[in-house]
């Protein structure tokens, strides 16, 4: 057994602490605006906690917070018409560091009403001292006889407590600014940080600059001064001038207005103030719980653009309707960063200086909450208005297959919802809606939420419906209504273009055979197809230009014998020409014939990428954080059936030879080859200066022997 020796109290010395405390509780000194106009706020909310109590007979007054600079006497006050204090009450909350009066309060006055008490900790007060070389406290409270006091501290643990002069109820801070600390003397700055941290708190905040004193004109000469030559004139008198106070915020948290009472107006109107000079959002959604936890806001869906950061977040964390942070990745999931708005919650654990999070079992369920809130409204959105949802899907979509990824439970929520743009016609689909059921979605929806769209009418709006209609809008699938309408054709199997542009000449082969082919061309599609064959291991994805399906090769035509004294066939000759001609060898030479109704209508060579090579080249440069390279190792497919390369076998034949060893049909045929791989090559991507060079030089030369056959 362990022998206790000694116990007792740490002490700890103010001196020494206090200097800390005032230094480095905050990461910047403008906090300091934030925090003493939050305890403006406090005070002016106990008071009507205490009326509603009855403890306060009369008229409580207009609240306000009146926000003083005064430029020559470098002093900047803060005003309340709240609860004030007396001198015992002085002693108690500002004399002893760390004590707050909020928890207390709250208990006391629970049953008077829902005032929303913002400080905490007891620490927010001493920020004043970073800026101010001395602080004076001039208060007077609510209670009948109390006398107004007034307190001093120039930062040390030294302060004086003596009668004021203060002759209405509230509390008036004034802080004599360090020379260091002169900006907070500018209106500009002012209005700057209440806009930034105060912009939406329930009570008026105005601000009132006294201008230096003008010296106004000497008074008139009376006769007896005047006739005394000597006589000093009088001095001229300098008086104040003293603006009326304007007020500098908003007030009013539309995220704490009932759903019902925003106009979609009022809600874009809210966005453009936040983020101005911004595209209009698609959609937003108002959060509004208050158990197990309080949380209130409304998130935006932004139109994302390609280069968008996911790992940014820019919704802004308010607490109580004091800004905190527009850094808030703790709060929302990782996936929904790109979304904008407003979250306000007092429920979320911020450390004392209300700058960061803390980390722990409530933050995580909050995320869970909103997470959840945005499923269900997609789901609800896709149940209810699907034209609305395929409109918005480019911008979606991108949240949606993001969270997929990274969010298991979110994933479970939309995974019947995410859809791809098909080049099925599905109009012309007999049956298509009977015959595949939709997916069955089941939407938890609580009160007080509420999603909108920018085009959707409303109550208050008489403006005609969005334009887009069906037939207007590119056809969307989800992946089992593909699976289950192309299960006779290509059972398990999914075709699918990334480019929509680069790879048109394998879309339309595809489309000429009856293939339908899904369009997954967002910067985020090339994970998500790993993804989906994760979850779908039974079913095979292949990308149009990574091999060529058997139900585009017409396998019945037949060889046709060019060479009887070495049974050489047409596709020999034809890929012996091609290998000659382009001396590649990590190209691959294949050569087929391929279906179609008018052999012009399909390329005379495609280069093909096989998909495992095409990933394994991807991961690759994602893993060096470089551009992904094309792969030197690719398949170049000719097709046997088109004329160009039906007659290019013709034309490598020609019986007169120069001197080169090489007759001029054959120098002709070569070009052409390599004309033909060019122009599959630039399907797949774009040459490079040197390549661009060569690429015109041999067109010229082709273009150049087939004028001069045509003039001869």
């Amino acid at each position: 057994m362990t022998t206790v020796l000694e116990k007792g109290n740490i002490s700890i010395h103010t001196e020494n602490i206090f200097p800390i405390i005032k230094k480095w509780l905050y990461s910047d000194h403008e906090i300091f605006l934030r925090e003493l106009v939050s305890n403006a706020v406090d005070a002016i909310q106990k008071l009507k906690m205490v009326s509603y109590s009855g403890e306060l007979s009369g008229d409580v007054g207009e609240p306000e917070v009146v926000i003083t600079i005064d430029k020559a006497q470098k002093t900047l006050a803060i005003t309340d018409t709240g609860i004030g204090m007396t001198a015992d009450e002085v002693k108690q909350y500002i004399n002893q560091v760390a004590f707050s009066s909020a928890e207390s309060f709250v208990e006391k006055y629970k049953a008077a009403g829902d005032q929303q008490i913002i400080g905490h900790f007891g620490l927010g007060f001493y920020s004043s001292f970073m800026v101010a070389q001395r602080v004076f406290i001039d208060t007077l409270s609510y209670k009948p006889e109390a006398e107004p006091v007034h307190w001093s501290c120039d930062g040390s643990t030294e302060f004086e407590l003596s009668a004021s002069t203060k002759s209405d109820r509230g509390t008036t801070v004034t802080l004599l600014l360090q020379d260091e600390e002169q900006e907070y003397l500018e209106p500009y700055r002012i209005r700057q940080l209440i806009k930034t941290y105060c912009d939406f708190l329930p009570v008026p905040i105005k601000l009132e600059v006294i201008e230096a004193a003008s010296e106004t004109a000497a008074p008139e000469a009376t006769t007896e001064s005047a006739a005394d030559a000597t006589t000093e004139a009088p001095a001229e008198i300098k008086v104040p001038e003293i603006k009326a106070p304007e007020q500098i915020n908003r007030q009013k948290a539309p995220w704490k207005e009932s759903p019902s009472a925003l106009t979609s107006e009022g809600y874009l109107e809210f966005y453009r103030y936040l983020y101005p000079f911004q595209e209009e959002p698609l959609l937003w959604v108002h959060l509004n719980t208050d158990y197990p936890f309080v949380v209130n806001g409304i998130l935006y869906f932004p139109k994302l653009k390609p280069d968008v950061d996911t790992t940014k977040g820019q919704i802004k964390l308010f607490c109580n309707q004091v800004f905190v942070s527009d850094n808030c990745e703790e709060v929302i999931p990782k996936f929904l960063l790109p979304l904008r708005g407003v979250i306000d919650s007092a429920d979320i654990p911020l450390n004392v200086s209300r700058s960061f999070l803390q980390n722990d079992r409530t933050v995580r369920r909050i995320a869970d909450y909103i997470a959840k809130k945005v499923g269900d409204r997609l789901k609800e959105l896709y149940r209810d208005n699907r034209d609305e949802y395929v409109r918005c899907w480019q911008d979606l979509g991108t949240f949606v297959k993001f969270g997929s990824i990274n969010d298991d439970k979110f994933k479970k929520q939309v995974e019947d919802i995410l859809i791809y743009r098909t080049t099925a016609k599905l109009s012309e689909v007999s049956g298509e809606r009977s015959e595949v059921s939709e997916p069955k979605i089941e939407v938890q929806s609580a009160d007080g939420d509420a999603w909108q769209d920018v085009n959707a009418p409303t109550a208050d709006s008489t403006s005609d419906p969005s334009p887009l209609t069906p037939s207007s809008s590119p056809p969307y699938t989800t992946l089992k209504e593909y699976l289950e309408r192309n299960k006779e054709h290509h059972p398990n199997r999914v075709f699918y273009c990334t480019d929509e542009v680069a790879q048109t000449t394998y879309v339309e082969l595809h489309k000429q055979q009856g293939l339908e082919v899904l369009f997954m061309d967002s910067f985020i599609d090339s994970h998500f197809v790993s993804f989906l064959e994760r979850e779908h291991p039974d079913v095979k994805f292949a990308r149009v230009d990574a091999d060529l399906d058997e139900t585009l090769i017409d396998k019945d035509k037949p060889a046709d014998i060019v060479d009887p004294t070495t049974n050489q066939t047409r596709s020999d000759r034809i890929k012996e020409l091609f290998q000659k001609a382009l001396n590649k060898p990590k190209l691959t030479i294949r050569t087929e014939a391929l279906k179609a109704s008018d052999a012009q209508s399909v390329p005379p060579a495609m280069v093909l990428l096989p998909e495992h090579v095409r990933r394994m080249q991807e991961m690759t440069a994602l893993m060096q954080q470089q551009a992904v390279q094309f792969p030197e190792e690719h398949i170049l497919l000719v097709n046997t059936s088109h004329p160009l390369i039906q007659n290019l076998v013709s034309l490598s034949q020609g019986a007169i030879i120069q001197s080169g060893g090489q007759s001029p049909s054959a120098a002709l045929a070569d070009l052409i080859c390599h004309h033909v791989y060019d122009l599959a090559l630039m399907a797949q991507k774009g040459f490079d200066a040197e390549g661009m060079q060569a690429f015109v030089e041999r067109s010229n030369a082709v273009l150049t022997q087939l004028t001069d056959r045509a003039a001869s």
